[in-house]
């Protein structure tokens, strides 16, 4: 046989290939990359939900104004990560009422420590445990209110003068020195009993709680508080009683030093309103240190803050 006849005579082998779908397209990726996104987007939701009211304010102030933001350079809400844009002072940043609250909640903090420090110099005072049911320490809508409540055994004032007897010139002093190392604007309240003068006298309970105002802010301003932070005296007679069932009770017979939140978003209206606890604890959280409460009963204050209640 010649080469050619060879060639012909071999047989012929094909391979065929098992398995295998053939190409289906890129769809699932698209669906895959619509999932991913979604995730993303339900986990960062879910952090901002975590966050603190700053934080997510802020957050807020970049939607608002990006252009803003973004003329601070890099920014970011993580702390130690760069520079914060809770740091950013942007006039566009952040709405008005937005910053007037963290403004407030920053002073409130203050006041609080402010309120703290108070408390752990009058628990120095000798008279202290002897009148702890007559000083009183809150948080307001208006700022940190301090009270001293008159009682039946105990009396601030002689009684029917504005001439401060000297347990009250020692709190007085305590409370002066405190309060003046702050820049708060300060109020002075007095308040009376019901009990009423002779018809015939010209001199009536206005008159009084006026005057021993005015007693009491000559006795803070000599003894350590700035006579410019005394903005207000407030001289309400019995109109506003303390125990309203029993308007003659002696606790009626009281003075209030208000160290105000000037950033506070109260009114008039808003001035007795006590700060709810839990908002306090929110505070806590958010600064890591606060009195503990809005009426600070005292098994809920760090240590050095007590209440009078």
């Amino acid at each position: 046989m010649n080469d050619d006849s060879l060639q012909e005579q071999q047989p012929i082998i094909i391979k065929k290939k098992k398995g295998g779908h053939g190409h289906h397209g890129g769809a699932w990726k698209v669906a895959y990359a619509d999932f991913v996104t979604s995730m993303m987007a339900f986990f960062l939701v879910m952090w901002l939900l975590s966050q603190a009211d700053n934080v997510k304010e802020s957050v807020a102030g970049y939607f608002q104004d990006p252009q803003g933001f973004k003329q601070g350079g890099n920014m970011t809400v993580l702390p130690g990560k760069g520079k914060s844009i809770l740091d950013l002072t942007s006039r566009n940043s952040l709405t008005e009422e937005q910053r007037r609250r963290m403004r407030e909640k920053q002073a409130r903090k203050e006041l609080m420590e402010a309120g703290a420090e108070i408390m752990k110099k009058l628990r120095s005072n000798p008279s202290f445990d002897r009148l702890r049911n007559q000083i009183e320490v809150q948080m307001t809508a208006e700022g940190l209110r301090i009270q001293l409540l008159e009682s039946a055994g105990e009396s601030f004032f002689e009684r029917g003068s504005s001439e401060i007897r000297p347990t009250a010139q020692k709190l007085l002093a305590i409370v002066a020195e405190e309060v003046g190392k702050l820049d708060n604007p300060v109020i002075i309240e007095g308040h009376t009993d019901s009990y009423r003068y002779s018809k015939s006298s010209d001199y009536s309970n206005w008159e009084l709680s006026v005057d021993r105002c005015n007693s009491a802010r000559k006795w803070l301003s000599t003894h350590g508080l700035n006579d410019a932070q005394i903005v207000e005296i407030r001289g309400y007679a019995d109109n506003e009683p303390k125990i309203k069932a029993d308007p003659t009770d002696p606790r009626n017979r009281r003075i209030a030093i208000i160290v105000a939140n000037q950033y506070s978003g109260m009114n008039y209206l808003d001035k007795n309103i006590l700060i709810p606890e839990e908002e306090l604890e929110e505070d806590v959280v958010e600064d890591s240190t606060a009195i503990g409460a809005a009426d600070i009963p005292a098994d809920k204050l760090p240590e050095g803050v007590a209440s009078g209640g």
